[in-house]
């Protein structure tokens, strides 16, 4: 007899077991960095905050306000006390974030991936059902070098008129990106990794990430690997994604086919992302803009954060938290009924917010 099953099935046993799932729940509570970002980014952030509190999701909220201060040097930078969160939790959700225009002011995105060394940039893009486009069944995983690459910020002044841009590229940098590309494969049992260059005319700089790709391919066999020019990727991609697995290149191509294999889907309102540091820590943030002109009127789709959060939770381990969340949110698209302008319907970000809430709470 088992006597383990009939103690699970006495009502007195069964109220204990579920005072012990929810003091077990209760310890796994994980804090986690909330930048809410501008425009927009308030009210999509409040949105994923109540859906994550249907969801009963263990999450802790830290705000925090990553408005630049200028330091003695007359450079503005991110305040201390939003990097110390970051520092002490080490996982962060963040809004949409604008960066001020004039002399002085660094990229806010580009600073937080300098400052916590977030050398991967992974973007999911696939298919929602209920949300038509030009492509069916896209799923394509893109993931970019985050650090370097035309986007190291070292450029200067030859003379009056010719400006010099340094495109820098690393063995380190490169086999870390790549490595991680196929881990990520791996793990979330993806079949091919491409990798994303241009070595016929930048030999030594592109010739040195293939180098690092090839080599990382070595040593995950099970996993199909090829090489790809951008230009080819570009045309491929736009006649067939779905020849497409995991792509992983440096950093400004990533920045554009990223965008581009977004737009496969619906566009970035659609689109999670994260970006990868090392030791756990991570980042993952709404990619599109900050949509000042509907700001503070209940028009906003939280949707790319919302998904931004459940990669997050996923990231985290909390698997059938993000799965609950995601087929919420997923079922309310395709229903049709209760999606924001953007989505072709005529509900509020708070409508659509109340509405996977709904639908979260009844696949508990």
């Amino acid at each position: 007899m088992n006597t383990k099953l009939l103690l699970i099935k006495s009502p007195n046993c069964q109220i204990a077991f579920k005072r012990l799932l929810s003091h077990s729940t209760a310890q796994q509570l994980r804090k986690v960095t909330l930048i809410p970002g501008d425009g927009i980014g308030t009210e999509i952030s409040a949105s994923v905050q109540k859906i994550f509190e249907a969801a009963g999701a263990p999450i802790e909220w830290e705000a925090v306000d990553v408005t630049p201060v200028k330091g003695v040097d007359g450079k503005f930078r991110i305040p201390q006390k939003a990097i110390d969160s970051v520092n002490l939790t080490k996982i962060g959700l963040k809004g949409p974030l604008a960066t001020p225009i004039g002399k002085g002011h660094q990229s806010l995105n580009l600073a937080l991936r300098k400052q916590f060394n977030l050398f991967a940039n992974v973007r999911p893009c696939k298919s929602i059902e209920g949300y038509k486009t030009p492509y069916d069944d896209v799923d394509i995983i893109t993931i970019r070098e985050n650090t370097e690459g035309e986007y190291s910020g070292i450029e200067h002044t030859i003379v009056p008129g010719v400006v010099q841009s340094i495109k820098l590229i690393t063995e380190q940098a490169s086999r870390r990106v790549t490595e991680y590309a196929f881990k990520y494969a791996t793990s979330n049992k993806r079949e091919k990794v491409t990798v994303v260059h241009k070595a016929n005319i930048m030999r030594l700089s592109d010739g040195l990430f293939l180098k690092c790709a090839r080599e990382s391919a070595e040593q995950y066999p099970n996993i199909q690997f090829e090489e790809m020019y951008l230009d080819t990727v570009c045309l491929k991609m736009v006649q067939d994604p779905s020849q497409f697995d995991v792509l992983v290149m440096p950093n400004l191509y990533g920045d554009i086919l990223s965008d581009l294999c977004a737009g496969l889907i619906g566009g970035l309102g659609l689109t999670p992302s994260g970006n990868i540091g090392e030791a756990g820590s991570a980042i993952f943030e709404a990619v599109h803009g900050t949509a000042p002109d509907i700001a503070g009127q209940d028009k906003a789709n939280p949707t790319a954060l919302l998904l931004s959060a459940v990669m997050m939770l996923r990231h985290l381990d909390m698997f059938d938290y993000a799965r609950r969340i995601e087929q919420a949110c997923f079922d309310t698209i395709r229903d049709g009924k209760n999606i924001t302008g953007d989505l072709g319907g005529k509900a509020k970000c708070s409508e659509f917010t109340d509405e996977i809430c709904n639908r979260v709470k009844d696949l508990q």
